[in-house]
């Protein structure tokens, strides 16, 4: 399938690899259909393409990158939806801001996105915790600090 995207031009997809968000995203709730697509020479980013709308795609990354503690419990009606039988089946992802210089974009920690890598569904889901922000600033800087 050939498809517009926002930040790569036209390219050629596999659609085996669209992932399904049944409610769409919040905010995008008409949006259920994104592909993951990898930015050429960048191993950080990704980018979450609508498949419908070309001017829609977001920055993501697995936001173990950058707060390495970052843990949370699926709900069991996530679990349900997202029909996930195993731990191996759950991919993890962060929406980033991007901002120019790049140390200053942020990380939205407190909307992971949810995806069952064997049947391609996704749901972005809202935690309830303090601890974790929609802006969460990248932490290259304290990693650096720690000697990792």
């Amino acid at each position: 399938m050939r498809i517009d995207t926002k930040y790569l031009g036209e390219m050629d997809i596999d659609e085996e690899k669209t992932i399904h968000f049944e409610t769409g995203l919040p905010g995008f709730l008409e949006e259920k259909e994104f592909i993951i697509l990898d930015i050429p020479g960048n191993d950080l980013l990704q980018l979450l393409q609508s498949l419908h709308t070309p001017n829609l795609a977001f920055f993501i990354a697995n936001p173990h990158q950058f707060e390495q503690t970052y843990h949370f419990k699926l709900s069991d009606s996530t679990v349900e939806t997202l029909n996930i039988t195993t731990e191996e089946e759950v991919v993890i992802l962060s929406i980033l801001t991007v901002n120019d210089p790049f140390e200053k974009s942020t990380i939205n920690l407190q909307a992971p996105i949810v995806i069952n890598s064997k049947t391609k569904q996704g749901k972005q889901i809202i935690l309830n915790d303090e601890k974790y922000d929609m802006k969460t600033p990248i932490a290259f800087s304290k990693k650096e600090e720690r000697g990792d």
